[in-house]
């Protein structure tokens, strides 16, 4: 989380400069529409996933995440490149993951789209709005784990090869294997300590870097940085409550972040802003 969110702000930074010479304002997007059409894609995405099998959703989900990581890299690399650059950049990452998506690769290309994510996505939502809006999903995430939502739709998708999460290996090596080596349905079988894998959701690091680029848009980079650190804190303690508690089952980390960022954001919108 530290590098997603040292290169999310750093792309806010370019990004600031770039609205102020255009004299782009923030639109402040409300919180009901994205709660609306946060809730309206998990529901689409699983009926999608249920009534359709697989191995017709292979291909069109594997375009989708490689245009998404093109996306990503385009925005990290617009701010401070030639155009044409940029865009060659975006198409070769598409391709690469397209074609030849290992592990490393694929955690590499989340991590950026994540942090161009956190630095758009954090300029168009106020600081509050986005802290009640990750909290709403924090809601979410121990219902949909807790029912077994959140597992079946990230099995669903690792069998398209096309996972939105990062994937740990226990053996360094096992980076250079293909993404499709990894079966959220199989690892949830084995017992912890002989998983070969550890999974960790896209949105238990977008969230963060969003609310920390908002905070920074809204009052400054100390309190951006104290919002992050507060959120490593709360990933921190998801993982020792995972490993101590859990004994290694199904964990929502993202309702210890939302509660960590909570308190760095009131520290810093009371001490910092």
């Amino acid at each position: 989380m530290c590098l997603s969110l040292a290169l999310s702000l750093f792309v806010a930074v370019h990004e600031k400069r770039f609205t102020e010479e255009q004299q782009i304002t923030s639109p402040d997007v409300s919180l009901w529409p994205i709660v609306v059409y946060f809730f309206g894609v998990v529901v689409v995405m699983s009926v999608i996933l249920f009534l359709i099998p697989l191995d017709k959703l292979r291909l069109f989900f594997r375009i989708l995440f490689a245009l998404m990581f093109a996306w990503g890299v385009f925005i990290v690399s617009y701010f401070f490149m030639p155009d044409p650059v940029a865009y060659a950049l975006a198409g070769i990452a598409a391709l690469l993951w397209l074609f030849w998506a290992r592990i490393w690769l694929h955690d590499l290309l989340l991590l950026v789209a994540l942090a161009a994510a956190g630095a758009i996505f954090g300029f168009i939502f106020s600081p509050w709005t986005f802290m009640i809006f990750m909290l709403i999903i924090a809601a979410y995430d121990v219902l949909a784990v807790r029912f077994g939502l959140m597992v079946w739709m990230a099995d669903k998708l690792s069998g398209t090869a096309s996972l939105p999460a990062f994937i740990f290996p226990r053996k360094t090596k096992d980076l250079a294997l293909n993404i499709k080596a990894v079966q959220v349905g199989e690892l949830k079988k084995e017992a912890a300590e002989k998983r070969e894998h550890t999974v960790l959701g896209g949105g238990d690091i977008g969230f963060p870097l969003m609310l920390a680029n908002s905070v920074y848009f809204a009052y400054n980079m100390w309190s951006a940085v104290l919002v992050g650190a507060f959120a490593v804190v709360g990933l921190m303690g998801a993982f020792i409550i995972q490993k101590t508690w859990l004994k290694g089952k199904p964990m929502p980390a993202l309702p210890p972040i939302a509660a960590a960022s909570l308190i760095g954001f009131l520290i810093a919108s009371n001490c910092l802003a």
